[in-house]
């Protein structure tokens, strides 16, 4: 076998570590919500009434609500893609390194899930990540086809049969999906439960949000944006986005306009089931095409090069952050912790969300002048090839 080094700074895409950094840090902006609060089970209206709560979480719903983990998925589907081309280039076996690679992935977020916070997405990645190995020899154009048809098509007869359903029953709101039952038991268990009542809570929150009937909608929402993703690195659209620049700048306008335009439809034509589904499914990955390209193109640019250099500390670190604001927030708000749950508001929860992020970019920068991964990257990448690859830089090394 070849041997395994690090990546090094000359074979990063550093437009990718930005995305992903970016990705983290509105991930975490909404995952923020369901920290502090039973926010899957509540009327958002309803429990944060006030002012400043109210425009904040517009902002976020707008702006931030289903825009990142689909910007993580794209850029999932993109890194598998680059992995795979690596480690043949390199002579290493892809479909086993692949297999290990999701293997260790679904027990960090199974870790994640059970252990720390319900809300994990890495479990999701795993699965269909072992979907996208079917599609992952296809060719870039083919890739982009068949992921835009696996998420238009069937989205699209969803919007249409909630659109007749609100026909039919123009009362029709996501007021069902709220339970202020299940809303009351989250908020005692994380207030003031046993370490065990919280871990029944939490296998409670994560099983009623992933089950068998979740995973088609799954499968037409994740896996598709994972195809999509790898087309786009089979097309080599980041390693060299000036070649691609009009087409590029073209999808950075269509998907910022067009997302936009879904993201409003609720604010405009009112909430009921067709609109909440239709601002979400399709406003949130054309936003996040449109916010991915923003920072390929921009970062071509010297001087905004190094404004968006902090995202690529986070990025290149992007597990251990991920799991490092579930660790911290869930410290902050169970009762195991300093037992602030269900106590702060929309507001608070964002100003603190900026807080721990710029701390995370501090920690990071720090990290990475002396280590080429992240702590659980190493741990990931070791499982990966069945090696213990050098951790720790060199005293004389320079810093990425």
């Amino acid at each position: 076998m070849n041997q395994i080094r690090p990546v090094q700074e000359k074979e990063r895409i550093i437009s990718l570590d930005m995305m992903r950094g970016f990705a983290i840090l509105g991930i975490f902006l909404v995952n923020m919500l369901s920290f502090h609060s039973p926010y899957p089970y509540l009327n958002p209206e309803r429990w944060w009434g006030g002012p400043a709560d109210q425009a904040v979480y517009s902002l976020i719903d707008i702006f931030v609500q289903a825009s990142f983990y689909t910007l993580f998925s794209l850029l999932f589907g993109y890194s598998l893609v680059i992995f795979r081309e690596r480690a043949i280039s390199k002579g290493l076996p892809f479909r086993t390194m692949a297999v290990r690679r999701l293997l260790m992935l679904l027990i960090i977020g199974m870790i994640h899930a059970f252990f720390i916070w319900h809300g994990d997405i890495l479990i999701t990645y795993a699965l269909m990540g072992f979907l996208f190995l079917i599609f992952i020899k296809l060719k870039g154009k083919s890739l982009l086809i068949i992921g835009a048809c696996i998420y238009i098509i069937p989205n699209v007869l969803l919007v249409m049969l909630l659109a007749v359903a609100v026909l039919f029953d123009p009362t029709a709101s996501s007021e069902p999906l709220y339970d202020p039952q299940l809303a009351s038991e989250a908020l005692a268990n994380y207030q003031n439960g046993t370490v065990s009542a919280i871990f029944r809570q939490r296998f409670n929150d994560w099983y009623m949000a992933n089950n068998l009937a979740s995973l088609p909608l799954m499968i037409i929402s994740i896996l598709p944006l994972f195809l999509i993703g790898g087309g786009a690195a089979k097309l080599q659209w980041l390693e060299a986005p000036k070649k691609h620049w009009r087409w590029l700048r073209f999808l950075m306008i269509s998907g910022l306009a067009g997302g936009m335009a879904f993201k409003l439809v609720p604010y405009i034509f009112g909430q009921n089931l067709a609109t909440d589904y239709m601002q979400d499914i399709f406003g949130g990955p054309l936003l996040a095409i449109g916010y991915g390209l923003g920072i390929a193109l921009l970062a071509e640019k010297i001087k905004m090069k190094k404004i968006l250099s902090p995202f690529s500390y986070i990025g290149k670190l992007s597990m251990s952050n991920y799991l490092f604001q579930s660790i911290i927030a869930t410290f902050i708000f169970y009762h195991y912790g300093l037992g602030f749950y269900g106590k702060v508001s929309v507001l608070t929860g964002t100003i603190l969300v900026i807080l721990i992020y710029l701390l995370q970019i501090v920690l990071s920068r720090l990290w990475i002048s002396r280590f080429y991964y992240g702590p659980v990257e190493w741990v990931w990448r070791s499982f990966t090839y069945f090696n213990l690859p050098k951790l720790k830089r060199d005293t004389k090394s320079p810093g990425q």
